[in-house]
């Protein structure tokens, strides 16, 4: 794969709206071309006959995996993580911070913009998600409510600068004094304003929204449910029309069901992610997400008090799990993790799909969506029995 131009030949690609089969997909210079039934005299073909192609997975919601998390706070952290990431599928993902004490909070986020600067060698960073510190105690999860504050806007501008600007999503909770505003403010900047762990009314998350909130994280996870005459955060989410609502489909989280009736009623605004913290593809044994010691067992990341510690979730089995659930077709599934995470961005036009004019970020898999290959802009990043 190394001229500029060449064709993909699979049995089957899934698009946007369906799938196609047939066909040759063109790439030229990192990006996709056309789709053609024939491809010309001597053109570079590269032929994964008896498999399917579809868009690289997007993973805006992970604090780490492979024995690596942001909060490290370093760039061999950053890298581990993206490194991992390919043979799962995922080329483009969202290294997610904690709350956590200030200069630990900084630190990682100068890891990250090291890494990104020095040049990823697998997954590539889409920006930075701040998970905190303006949360409310009642549904802290694992997150520290010593760290616990007000929304804080120069705050915010200093943590930006530190960034080089690359925040590009932070979460809060809307009951906080003076949320409204920060959400407004940020929002205007373009950073995707989320509502998590928090206990807010129904009312206070319309306000949010009217303010520019259009995404609700790890939905039914740390947030007040939904009630009949109380909707809450939850049936805030399932009610606006214009936000994205994150879900962890690894059956832990959210019940099969549940899963099943949210893309129901969000379609497309339904964000698949991980979560994922630094036991993700390690046995069961003892870790730390953040400052919180950990026990991973049975797969099932949980703190010392039970609650649930993000998850060890691959992206691809999140998928798997919905569309066995659902039994709706792959292709609108799959797009819920590639598709939908770059809407939310509004990466949509560079990202997401195979169309025309768009990275060729994409992966290969064989009929029980296992891996075979993936490339980012073009270039293969993992090959399944190849060593990097």
């Amino acid at each position: 794969m190394t001229t500029n131009k060449y064709y993909l030949k699979a049995d089957r690609f899934l698009l946007e709206n369906g799938e196609k089969s047939d066909a040759f997909l063109a790439v030229e210079n990192g990006r996709f071309g056309d789709f053609v039934e024939k491809v010309p005299e001597n053109a570079a073909v590269v032929d994964w006959s008896g498999y399917t192609i579809a868009p690289g997975l997007v993973d805006t919601h992970i604090h780490g995996i492979n024995g690596y998390d942001i909060m490290d706070g370093t760039v061999e952290a950053v890298r581990g993580v993206s490194a991992a990431l390919p043979a799962l599928g995922v080329t483009r993902f969202l290294p997610t911070t904690l709350t956590a004490y200030e200069a630990d909070l900084q630190k990682a986020i100068q890891a990250v913009v090291a890494a990104v600067n020095e040049g990823l060698s697998g997954a590539q960073s889409e920006g930075i998600f701040l998970e905190g510190p303006y949360f409310t105690e009642k549904h802290k999860g694992a997150q520290n409510p010593g760290y616990f504050r007000d929304p804080d806007y120069e705050e915010f501008q200093l943590w930006q600068e530190l960034s080089q600007h690359t925040i590009v999503k932070i979460a809060l909770a809307p009951e906080r004094d003076g949320a409204s505003d920060f959400i407004r403010k940020v929002s205007s900047k373009g950073v995707l304003a989320s509502i998590a762990h928090t206990d807010a009314g129904y009312d206070r998350c319309k306000d949010a929204l009217d303010a520019g909130a259009r995404n609700f994280v790890h939905l039914f996870n740390g947030m007040s449910g939904l009630h009949h005459r109380e909707p809450g955060v939850a049936g805030a989410a399932l009610i606006s029309k214009d936000a994205f609502a994150e879900l962890i489909c690894d059956g832990h989280h959210v019940h099969r069901d549940i899963a099943s009736m949210v893309v129901g009623i969000k379609g497309d605004k339904t964000v698949l992610i991980t979560d994922c913290m630094r036991a993700g593809l390690l046995p069961d044994g003892n870790y730390h997400l953040g400052e919180f010691p950990v026990v991973l067992k049975d797969g099932v990341a949980r703190t010392e008090t039970g609650s649930l510690a993000g998850s060890t979730l691959r992206l691809i089995d999140g998928v798997k799990k919905l569309h066995a659930w659902s039994g709706r077709p792959l292709s609108e599934i799959w797009h819920l993790a590639s598709l939908s995470p770059a809407k939310s961005l509004a990466r949509d036009n560079e990202l997401g799909s195979l169309q025309t004019g768009k990275l060729a970020d994409f992966v290969v898999m064989d009929d029980e969506l296992n891996i075979q290959a993936t490339a980012i802009e073009g270039k293969i990043a993992y090959q399944a029995g190849v060593e990097s």
